[in-house]
């Protein structure tokens, strides 16, 4: 904060009315003695061609190791019947996915549904942000130790290939189901 009134070896903030608009002469350049400049809405950035390969990419693994699973079956036909797979870390690994899932629509809706951009992540994002990343920590480790026995070393890349897939598709799914609908055309 700059400028103000000298008193008793401080300053003081001087407040103004706020239709007050300075021509940038006073030594005041508090928010309020600004004019408000008109916010046109943001331009949707276009993507380049490596982010586009990347997440290509990132789908075409993790579909390929869904198809092929272990070179006998697929990976969907594995979780439901290969007695190999450790049951109850594998639920409470997809548990924990389940909730984390929960969580990211919770909080995306709360977000939507708030007006102003600066509380938006105050109010939904930031609280849950520890329990979202220690329920995915948890997920990780359980889904780990449940298909290791399969995979073995290569369960490391397995979950985090497939994480990556999901963190590609599902934001593009939650943009599209949660996007305001424009109210210009209504006739009531």
């Amino acid at each position: 904060m700059s400028g103000g009134t000298p008193v008793g070896g401080g300053f003081v903030r001087q407040r103004h009315s706020q239709g007050y608009s300075s021509g940038g002469d006073d030594l005041e350049d508090d928010a309020c003695s600004r004019m408000a400049t008109p916010v046109s809405p943001p331009v949707p950035r276009s993507r380049r061609w490596v982010e586009v390969v990347a997440n290509v990419l990132w789908i075409a693994l993790a579909l390929l190791f869904v198809h092929f699973g272990d070179w006998h079956s697929n990976l969907i036909y594995l979780l439901w019947h290969d007695g190999r797979i450790r049951r109850v870390p594998l639920y409470l690994g997809m548990f924990a996915v389940g909730l984390n899932l929960l969580i990211f629509i919770y909080t995306s809706v709360m977000a939507w549904r708030i007006k102003r951009f600066d509380e938006k992540w105050e109010l939904a994002g930031i609280a849950a942000l520890p329990y979202v990343t220690l329920l995915g920590l948890v997920a990780f480790c359980m889904l780990t130790f449940a298909l290791w026995p399969i995979w073995s070393i290569l369960t490391l890349p397995l979950l985090f290939t497939l994480f990556m897939a999901c963190m590609v598709v599902l934001p593009n799914l939650m943009i599209g189901m949660f996007r305001r609908q424009n109210g210009a055309f209504r006739t009531d």
